[in-house]
């Protein structure tokens, strides 16, 4: 049975800068800290992690929306993408950031709660807090 994540939190800055740093290799890097390349248009692929998820973008709202077919190397080879949704809406704190990973494989989706939460939330509150 495909699992589901649905994961919030608010970064301090603004939406335009949170969506065109994950749009972008350079910046997508520099926010992770991990090599990342990122081809910013419908259809277009990307990889983060040096290689470890991979996928395509397939729908964008500027500054707001950004939905992707995503996958990592522990993906069972007959496993479908799963879906990332990121939607973001700007309050007094900055940017609420809301993650609807669908589509997980059975039994990974704890491991990639975590991983959000390590290896791109703390690390988006660093980069934009520096900045």
């Amino acid at each position: 049975m495909k699992e589901k994540l649905r994961l919030i939190v608010t970064i301090s800055a603004s939406s335009k800068d949170i969506y065109e740093t994950w749009l972008d290799s350079k910046k997508h890097s520099a926010m992770t800290g991990s090599e990342a390349t990122v081809d910013a248009r419908i259809n277009g692929k990307f990889t983060a992690w040096d290689g470890y998820i991979e996928g395509s973008t397939i729908e964008l709202t500027p500054h707001q929306r950004i939905v992707q077919k995503w996958r990592t190397t522990e993906f069972p080879s007959d496993s479908p993408d799963s879906t990332i949704e990121i939607t973001l809406k700007e309050n007094n704190d900055g940017t609420e950031l809301t993650l609807v990973h669908t589509n997980i494989p059975a039994g990974q989706a704890e491991n990639y709660r975590e991983g959000w939460e390590d290896f791109y939330f703390t690390p988006m509150k660093s980069y934009f807090g520096s900045l």
